[in-house]
């Protein structure tokens, strides 16, 4: 008696279970690391340091989407986009560090400017121009 058709065991049913299996597995793992960095993060101490704003970058993602139709029964493509922000500061020791940053604080800082960076581990909380 061997595998076949009439024992309704194919390779879906085989597969299946593997990747839904792979799939919830990275998506806990992505939830577990998060997690791991927003716990690490609070527990830091929020510090101020003098810093210099060394240099700004921009991360731009595209997306494109499937239409499920309009009125006319047209269907087509749409794409989006989603830009993540990052600044560059340099403390007193030379040290360089990288913050992910919103876009309002991304416009208002230009390479160059000194002030006072304030952050907790990972996390930018604000620069103030002095």
């Amino acid at each position: 008696m061997g595998f076949g058709y009439g024992m309704g065991f194919g390779i879906f049913e085989l597969l299946f279970p593997i990747v839904f299996l792979l799939v919830i597995g990275g998506f806990l793992v992505v939830a577990v690391s998060g997690f791991r960095t927003w716990n690490r993060n609070n527990q830091s101490p929020r510090l101020t340091v003098p810093a210099v704003v060394v240099t700004k970058r921009t991360d731009i993602s595209h997306h494109h989407h499937a239409n499920a139709g309009d009125a006319t029964g047209a269907h087509g493509f749409h794409t989006s986009s989603t830009t993540w922000y990052y600044v560059t500061f340099q403390v007193e020791s030379g040290d360089r560090m990288e913050f992910s940053v919103d876009g309002t604080d991304f416009g208002m800082l230009a390479e160059g400017d000194h002030g006072k960076l304030s952050f907790q581990g990972t996390r930018y909380l604000s620069f103030e121009r002095i």
